[in-house]
């Protein structure tokens, strides 16, 4: 098990694993990221603004996606740590990611982002690149369940929300 440089968040991955974020926009995913090291983490966002140098454009995601695919299989065949920094809501964006695992037999890790909608919308109208109120409330109403994550065969499933009550750490609330 390997964790992150800070000590504030209590999550252990195993060796060789793929952790998928998973929550709406302003949920937490990129802050709760950057406590582990840049190299694990692949980020549609960071893909579309290095092919269009904005990462909101949303007309490049099909080639950031493309990249993020090349990223996950290079590190998973290489048996590292990768960690998902996208919202993840989509069932067939999922599936993709478990797919990769599957074929490169590495486990799978979810951090499911249950966070109220009023935190997520407040924390959304105060980041640089906020997305729109309505496109904030959809990824939110889509986000899954623990149930699902596990029946959709994640191995693990941490809520964050849970993370943030076993290490003390309010900043994820």
């Amino acid at each position: 098990m390997i964790t992150p440089a800070s000590t504030e968040e209590a999550l252990s991955l195993p060796a060789g694993s793929l952790c998928a974020l998973v929550g709406p926009p302003g949920s937490g995913k990129s802050t709760f990221a950057a406590d582990y090291p840049a190299t694990w983490r692949v980020c549609l966002d960071i893909y579309r603004g290095l092919a269009t140098d904005d990462e909101a454009d949303q007309s490049a995601t099909p080639v950031a996606a493309e990249i993020q695919t090349l990223l996950l299989d290079a590190r998973l065949s290489r048996g590292l740590i990768t960690l998902v920094d996208s919202t993840s809501v989509f069932a067939h964006v999922r599936a993709g990611l478990l797919a990769r695992a599957r074929y490169w037999r590495r486990p799978t890790v979810a951090v499911l982002f249950d966070v109220p909608l009023a935190t997520v919308e407040a924390r959304n109208a105060g980041r640089d690149r906020v997305v729109p109120l309505h496109v904030v409330r959809e990824l939110h109403e889509l986000t899954p369940t623990r149930e699902q994550l596990l029946a959709e065969g994640f191995g693990t499933v941490h809520a964050v929300s849970e993370l943030a009550t076993t290490a003390g750490a309010d900043a994820l609330h």
